[in-house]
């Protein structure tokens, strides 16, 4: 079997060397694509020779013009169990075989926190003034004995909830499954949809995108908040309606907002997220971490020679 397998969305062009693609000599022969733009047109050009795709997340859309295009695919392999840029009942149509692969559980939790102490403590502010000859430029917020809200109790949102404990926080939680029940086998207390955004302090979003959360944090919601409050995303950029946030940011009536997702990624280069100053965005970085892609692209590798050997592991759809 000589398989033809391309890895594409490799931004930090990293893919060959976090692990040995090596050990698929035996199936075919893999290439790394780095010039690749998004168009379907240019797409089926430089893709429509490979037997396997390998992505990262959700970078490439693969809808179904694009995956008619690509007669020759019968493998696409994802980073992490879900990617809402894969019409995966399109894929079955066509014959396309579609897995997944575990995530690193620690590294979106991490980067959470760091969002949280970075955004009240003004650390990007006061490191930037730091590099311009100034010193101390204003007064950071406390965490100790303030409220945490957080917004979906899943996985994520229970560890957030566990790092808000270790440091003095009161921690509440909501969610249209969350029970009082759920929440209290957490250590946190259930509290209802306005409660959650009136009494936070700190809140972050913990919710898989899907037709019931997108927009959730709307501007009703949003005007619910304390004016002194920060609001944390690293779920998905939808979940939050982008105009009224930034019209809230804008005003003043929300202190701040600490951003690693949002509606077009990447963020367009005019895009206000880019310049106001209550804002610090990152790139969608809650996944890219070391440890991630180590397992995000060994699993891919097994995933391939699963697939090979005729008997396919961690199939989505």
């Amino acid at each position: 079997m000589s398989v033809r397998i391309a890895v594409i969305d490799d931004w930090q062009n990293v893919a060959s060397d976090v692990v040995d693609w090596s050990v698929l000599e035996a199936v075919g022969q893999v290439s790394f694509l780095h010039d690749y733009p998004a168009d379907t047109a240019t797409m089926v050009e430089r893709l429509q020779t490979f037997d396997v795709i390998c992505l990262m997340r959700e970078r490439s859309t693969f809808d179904q013009a694009l995956l008619r295009g690509l007669p020759n695919l019968k493998l696409l392999v994802t980073g992490g169990m879900r990617n809402a840029a894969v019409d995966i009942p399109a894929a079955k149509a066509l014959g396309i075989q579609v897995c997944g692969t575990d995530s690193y559980k620690h590294a979106a939790p991490e980067l959470t926190w760091a969002l949280i102490m970075a955004s009240t403590r003004n650390l990007l502010a006061e490191a930037n003034s730091l590099r311009d000859g100034e010193w101390q430029q204003g007064l950071g917020s406390d965490l100790y004995g303030k409220t945490l809200g957080i917004l979906g109790l899943g996985s994520i949102g229970q560890r957030i909830a566990q790092f808000g404990k270790v440091f003095g926080m009161r921690v509440i939680a909501w969610s249209e499954n969350l029970t009082p029940e759920r929440a209290a086998e957490s250590g946190v207390d259930w509290v209802s949809k306005r409660e959650l955004f009136e009494q936070a302090d700190v809140l972050s979003i913990h919710l898989v995108l899907s037709d019931r959360s997108r927009g959730l944090v709307d501007a009703q919601a949003l005007s619910w908040m304390k004016p002194t409050a920060q609001l944390i995303n690293t779920a998905r950029g939808p979940i939050v309606d982008e105009t009224a946030l930034i019209a809230a940011l804008v005003s003043g009536r929300l202190a701040g907002a600490a951003l690693d997702v949002f509606d077009q990624e990447p963020l367009p280069v005019d895009h206000p997220f880019r310049q106001l100053a209550n804002v610090l965005a990152t790139p969608h970085v809650g996944y890219v971490s070391e440890q991630n892609y180590r397992q995000f692209y060994a699993q891919m590798i097994e995933d391939i020679q699963s697939w090979a050997s005729g008997a396919p592991i961690r199939v989505l759809g």
